[in-house]
């Protein structure tokens, strides 16, 4: 559910507005590459498996340009490199990671790009700011952030500034819900969900007009944890790979802002503490993987989790 909001916390705000105007000047150059067909992929010598582009750099070393005046010292932990700290402090409290151009491979065609950025507290083992951007979609910013009274909030800003504060309100049975998956892969993701019978059966089972209205579909990234977020679909499973913390953290703390839930496949709720207690634990964090089933309500997660098994 939105609500209407102008009471986003300060630094959230300019956290936020770094995002936009990183967008702004990326999105022209995106639907550049998309009609010329000049995509401007680059060897991704970290992840082999991934899609690199010359954009994916870009930003990068963008936010990190943009960041260091607002936030003075800090752990930069990107997808693109290794950890570094910025600053004068050697061992700054927040560290600040980020997903430069989430999907990149379909950013370059013009379909669909997300861009992820998180403040995390050391000191408090939790984030206290994430912003996801949508560079092509009207609702643009979604954001997650800790107020003054210590309070986890959501919001989401559409492209013309209209700010509206996420709750979770609505409460759905799995049978009446939108489930999404990153799916796109064949082998590696959409074969294993083809395979799991109970839970399609039970998104396939009709209700009491003989209407089936569960559905399966695609999303990416954080960003399909702010879609839950928004009331826009119900869930995100995620049992095959698992989604690394630059894909998961942002959206995960703006769904648990909205009041929603993210379990581990046993059913347990994974915390907001990513173990960031030291450079070298901030490396070893990038390497983890994370399975989880995220939803509006702890019972939908739930019944979720049960279908998988």
């Amino acid at each position: 559910m939105m609500e209407n909001a102008n009471d986003i916390p300060e630094l959230a705000v300019r956290i936020a507005e770094t995002v936009r105007g990183v967008m702004l000047d990326l999105r022209p150059r995106l639907i550049e590459a998309a009609l010329t067909g000049r995509r401007g992929e680059s060897e991704n010598l970290r992840h082999q498996d991934n899609f690199l582009s010359e954009y994916d750099l870009w930003m990068h070393r963008r936010y990190r340009e943009l960041l260091t005046p607002i936030l003075g010292s800090f752990v930069y932990a990107s997808e693109e490199a290794e950890p570094e700290v910025i600053g004068d402090d050697p061992d700054p409290d927040l560290c600040v990671l980020v997903d430069p151009l989430d999907t990149s491979e379909l950013a370059v065609r013009g379909l669909l790009g997300y861009t992820h950025v998180m403040v995390y507290s050391r000191a408090a083992a939790r984030p206290v700011i994430a912003v996801v951007g949508d560079i092509f979609h009207h609702l643009q910013l979604y954001i997650g952030a800790r107020d003054e009274h210590g309070t986890d909030r959501a919001f989401v800003i559409t492209a013309d500034s209209q700010a509206y504060e996420l709750r979770q309100r609505t409460k759905k049975t799995l049978s009446e819900s939108l489930v999404t998956n990153f799916l796109m892969r064949p082998g590696e993701r959409f074969a294993p969900l083809a395979q799991k019978s109970r839970l399609l059966e039970a998104l396939d089972t009709p209700g009491s007009d003989g209407k089936s209205r569960g559905r399966i579909g695609v999303d990416f990234g954080s960003v399909s944890l702010c879609h839950v977020a928004a009331g826009m679909t119900e869930a995100v499973i995620e049992f095959a790979k698992g989604f690394a913390v630059w894909d998961l953290a942002p959206g995960h703390y703006i769904l648990h802002a909205s009041g929603g839930t993210v379990l581990d496949l046993d059913g347990k709720p994974v915390p907001l503490d990513y173990h960031f207690d030291s450079i070298a634990e901030v490396a070893k964090a990038m390497d983890r993987r994370q399975r989880f089933v995220a939803a509006g309500s702890v019972d939908l997660a739930q019944e979720i989790v049960e279908s998988l098994h």
